[in-house]
């Protein structure tokens, strides 16, 4: 298990979770395009994984409702993936979102993102719903993960 470092991030750290998603994702997406999606948005929270200085994952969420948090995007570089980083940056968010009184962790994933789902039902995340996601013309898993005290 790798042990990473995960820094939380301000906006101008932006361009490198811009280019881990491009790297990770697809279609890409430019910088515009998360500025954009984080407009009126309350508690955005910017994560960057990072083993030996390099950054190997990233996490970018919001506040969905005031009780709830959502986490937009969570990404590990193919290279580093089963070494325990989504883990650890899932691990940091629940933290995180705890700290700042928030009852629930959301996320949403596509039913063909196998390890994603894996690690959400191994973290203790509900299936509470899906939604048809019409840029993709494919379902939404919609999970949820209430925080305890």
């Amino acid at each position: 298990m790798a042990d990473a470092i995960i820094d939380l991030v301000g906006p101008e750290e932006l361009p490198v979770l811009c280019s881990l998603y491009n790297q990770i994702f697809r279609p890409p997406r430019d910088l515009e395009s998360f500025q954009r999606r984080f407009r009126g948005r309350y508690h955005v929270l910017l994560l960057i994984a990072r083993l030996d200085d390099r950054p190997v994952g990233f996490f970018i969420g919001f506040e969905l409702k005031p009780s709830v948090f959502f986490a937009w995007f969570y990404g590990v570089l193919p290279e580093f993936r089963r070494h325990g980083i989504a883990s650890q940056l899932m691990d940091a968010v629940h933290s995180w979102a705890k700290q700042n009184d928030y009852e629930s962790v959301r996320f949403e994933c596509h039913n063909q993102h196998r390890p994603m789902l894996h690690l959400a039902i191994a973290l203790g995340y509900d299936i509470v719903g899906m939604r048809w996601d019409p840029d993709r013309g494919d379902n939404l898993v919609i999970f949820e993960k209430v925080l305890g005290n």
